[in-house]
């Protein structure tokens, strides 16, 4: 029998469901004999649709109403929109050329390696801003001096000032005794111009080296990290419209092409003005490629495998932190390593040629043969048959007048809806203020970096399988307050250098857990929102995760305050994020029952429009 879907194209990076027509619908058609669905896709607009029939429901008390937990079905209804359906219905796209077969792993798996280059961009600042041992510049006959004898003589304790008002051309190498201090001096300090800088740290050349951005200056290597930070904040909140406006396919090349032009750019760039512009721009176009290539990896399947092809899409992440561990160590030259990570992006400019554009936003776009030719494309692959006589509708535009408002307008969306920005912007303030702090924690910044990579791969693939089998919300919870724990762990070992190598198991322990949270976070928001409220949702949620992306560079500044102050206030954040994580409902595991009579195949259980009940 074929199938009515609704699709929702105005959604995020992050829309993990396509809903179909509601269970109860279908079980009512098949009692009164209806015959079969017309075979077309429908736009969800989170509007009742004049052409459905509602079940009718037997009248509840109040009393009853009241005394039941709301569910993203219920808050739906009570705020005037329609239910989301069980996300392991489908549609008749995926009935045509397959929920899941070759060609969706195929095109999945290319379109998760546009991780990489993200992944490299994003965590570069660990290498490309490392601190570095620096004094003020030696007069040039005093270049063989010790640097302690320099510091020394120059009374620069902070290797920001020097003593003034001394001849320093009276001093040279020729002996020892010269290298006593001249006593014409006025003891006065003034500030150094110019500095000088340790060239065997296993660091190389860095942005402070290149651009003296040390002492009154230091800040600014922060200011370059926020920029591009600030713009991947930006580009979140765009990137959803621009994608469903323009297509997922077209914007993922664009930003794609955009991303490489930028990354290579940054490479030649001589000045810090231009390099603050561009890394700005790299932000922006980088989290555009992040999100369409998300959502067009979403919408190559339906069913169940939305949420595992969103979810084996993050593999890359860690995989690109151990690369570019290696390729830093093997550089140690902020402009080679640039270099480095901007070439891959060339070659992924190719599968402009490969991979096709999403078939549910071309027919929602009234493009019938373009997504014809991909549906037989796909089918072939997979070695599926078509019927000869298949048709595909486009679905009739509606405007949809959700907005931010519809998030508080009932008790269950409010509540849902203020826990996630807390735990959005936690999440993201203790994952990237582990990954991109790892140079200021002790130990080898490049094997930090490594095991922070590699602990992150078991770590995604346990998430994928349990949340697969349990519900989400104690798990969640678990994996904030113990990465918590973790980092007071960590806390309590600072500034014991005989416990570096405890410190260090306790950070990637406290890696494993918050990894594993950031997997199920997303998935986890876009089940409780109901369907045509998710985009506002996620898009909220988005702008909480940007703030706190534009904080991450300034934690590194918190040690210079106390020692212990960076660990603590991430093990706070971490407890308090799991601690909001129990004001959520629960998600049911999900499973089909069916009931079968003559002639009617199997249907739906009564009860699958309450897989989402709390």
């Amino acid at each position: 029998m074929s199938k009515r879907a609704s699709l929702t194209h105005d959604s995020p990076a992050l829309e993990l469901e396509l809903p179909l027509l509601a269970p109860q619908e279908r079980n009512q058609r098949r009692r009164s004999g209806s015959g079969t669905i017309p075979l077309c896709i429908m736009h969800d607009t989170g509007k009742p649709s004049p052409t459905n029939t509602k079940p009718t429901s037997p009248t509840i008390p109040p009393t009853q109403q009241a005394a039941r937990p709301q569910s993203p079905a219920a808050a739906a209804a009570a705020s005037g929109l329609d239910p989301a359906d069980d996300e392991d219905e489908t549609d008749i796209i995926g009935d045509l050329m397959g929920h899941y077969g070759k060609w969706q792993l195929l095109m999945t798996v290319l379109l998760s390696l546009f991780q990489v280059p993200n992944t490299f961009h994003i965590s570069s600042s660990v290498y490309q801003a490392a601190n570095k041992d620096f004094w003020c510049q030696r007069p040039p006959q005093l270049q063989q001096m010790p640097v302690d004898v320099w510091r020394n003589l120059s009374g620069s304790a902070d290797n920001c000032h020097r003593r003034d008002g001394i001849d320093w051309s009276r001093l040279s190498n020729e002996t020892t005794s010269q290298w006593e201090l001249p006593q014409d001096g006025n003891g006065k300090m003034v500030a150094c111009e110019n500095w000088e800088y340790e060239t065997h740290d296993n660091v190389g050349n860095t942005w402070t080296s290149e651009w003296d951005l040390v002492c009154d200056k230091e800040h600014l290597k922060q200011v370059a990290e926020m920029f591009f930070l600030l713009g991947v904040a930006t580009g979140g909140i765009i990137s959803g419209y621009l994608s469903d406006k323009f297509g997922r396919k077209t914007m993922l090349f664009i930003s794609a092409v955009l991303q490489t032009i930028f990354g290579l750019w940054l490479y030649i760039c001589s000045s810090f003005e231009l390099y603050l512009t561009l890394r700005a721009l790299l932000g922006l176009v980088s989290v555009s490629v992040t999100y369409s290539g998300l959502i067009l990896a979403i919408e190559y399947v339906d069913g169940k495998w939305r949420t595992i092809a969103g979810m084996y899409n993050l593999f890359p992440l860690p995989i690109s932190y151990m690369i570019i561990s290696g390729l830093a160590y093997l550089t140690q030259d902020y402009q080679r390593l640039q270099l480095c990570i901007g070439i891959p992006g060339i070659f992924l400019c190719f599968l402009w040629f490969v991979v096709p554009e999403s078939p549910r936003w071309l027919l929602v776009k009234g493009r019938i043969d373009e997504v014809r030719r991909i549906i037989e494309a796909a089918a072939k692959f997979n070695g599926r048959q078509l019927p000869a006589d298949y048709q595909l509708t486009p679905p009739t535009q509606e405007s949809s007048s959700q907005d931010f408002t519809y998030l508080f307008r009932s008790s269950y969306l409010r509540r849902i809806s203020i826990c996630f920005l807390c735990i959005w912007f936690t999440m993201n303030l203790v994952y990237y203020g582990i990954i991109l702090n790892m140079s200021s924690f002790g130990g080898n910044v490049y094997l930090n970096s490594a095991l922070a990579g590699l602990v992150e791969i078991p770590a995604i693939a346990l998430a994928m399988y349990i949340i697969t089998k349990v519900g989400k919300k104690w798990l969640f919870c678990a994996t904030l307050i113990c990465a918590g724990v973790a980092c007071c762990c960590a806390a309590i070992t600072e500034g014991r250098a005989d416990l570096l190598w405890l410190k260090i198991t306790f950070l990637m322990m406290g890696k494993f857990t918050i990894s594993a949270g950031n997997t199920i976070m997303p998935v986890y928001t876009a089940e409780l929102y109901p369907t045509p409220i998710r985009n506002v949702g996620v898009g909220a949620c988005n702008v909480a995760a940007g703030l706190a992306l534009i904080l991450t560079p300034y934690l590194s500044l918190l040690n210079k305050i106390e020692d212990h102050l960076l660990m603590t206030l991430l093990t706070a954040w971490s407890i308090f994020g799991g601690v909001v994580v129990l004001f959520l409902p629960e998600t049911a595991v999900r499973s089909k029952a069916s009931n079968s009579s003559p002639g009617q195949g199997s249907a739906p259980h009564p009860n699958a429009s309450a897989a989402k009940q709390v």
